[in-house]
């Protein structure tokens, strides 16, 4: 199987989902506990409440599961929340800190997977946003993500419904953070919090350089959002995810219009 997938729009939105897939090759599936191999972890049918809500946006995704290797941390290894409890690279725990492995994989087989799956994933979403920049002077990653709302082992209390990252609005340029925040609280199904506990992964920081053009913001859901149940068979709930969908639709269609005026004013130099 390929490493990921890539769908090509004529937006200047491109999406991001990097923790979506399922997949694990056999040989890696054989050394993960037997509740490991439940991939509890997954960013559940992410994929599914995206699709179809922004005509012409590109989307980019990892088919491979993050307990292979997380597509959204550093491939150094280098924490992004330093003394906090989180995942690595190749994650060793689950979200509740219960141990992964039979046997934890050695440097060398980090190493392959990083060319195998790592690498293979970034190149493309490199290749697509450079593509979509080169359109339109501009690109903008919305990087999807959801989570259970209460994992004490990572974090205290419950999460916020949308967590909005933008690493303290240095990956993008303020309109675009501003417009989503707004959408959000307008809400109030929903709560909503801007660079709370999760202020952008790697991807989100690496990606985002607004100077160059290149904008990128996090969107960290609570899976009570859209699931019959954050617990298994993590089942799609039509009705919540329909009500769910039409705030997303806001924030892409806004992130759109907000890019293409950006466009506009770039190529009419006014």
């Amino acid at each position: 199987m390929e490493a990921v997938e890539v769908t090509r729009g004529d937006s200047p939105i491109v999406l991001g989902i990097p923790h979506a897939g399922t997949y694990v090759p056999e040989t890696i599936r054989n050394s993960l506990t037997p509740l490991a191999q439940t991939l509890a972890d997954t960013d559940w049918h992410v994929d599914r409440l995206y699709a179809d809500l922004l005509d012409g946006a590109s989307t980019v995704k990892a088919t491979f599961h993050r307990y292979v290797i997380d597509a959204n941390r550093d491939p150094s290894g280098e924490s992004l929340y330093p003394g906090q409890n989180t995942t690595t690279l190749v994650p060793l725990t689950d979200f509740d800190g219960v141990p992964l492995w039979k046997v934890p994989p050695s440097s060398k087989e980090i190493e392959q997977r990083k060319q195998d799956f790592h690498a293979p994933y970034h190149a493309a979403l490199e290749a697509e946003l450079e593509r979509v920049r080169q359109r339109h002077g501009i690109a903008v990653l919305y990087d999807c993500h959801s989570i259970r709302s209460g994992i004490p082992f990572l974090f205290e209390g419950t999460l916020p419904d949308f967590s909005i990252g933008t690493n303290n609005g240095l990956t993008c340029a303020a309109e675009f953070e501003r417009s989503t925040a707004r959408i959000c609280h307008a809400d109030k199904h929903y709560s909503t919090v801007v660079n709370g506990r999760f202020k952008g992964g790697w991807t989100t920081r690496h990606y985002g350089r607004p100077l160059d053009g290149l904008h990128a913001i996090q969107m960290e859901l609570t899976q009570s959002t859209y699931l019959d149940s954050e617990s298994a068979p993590f089942d799609f709930s039509h009705e919540k995810a329909d009500r769910l969908r039409i705030t997303l639709q806001k924030i892409l269609e806004a992130l759109h219009e907000h890019a293409s005026s950006m466009t506009t004013k770039t190529d009419g130099k006014t």
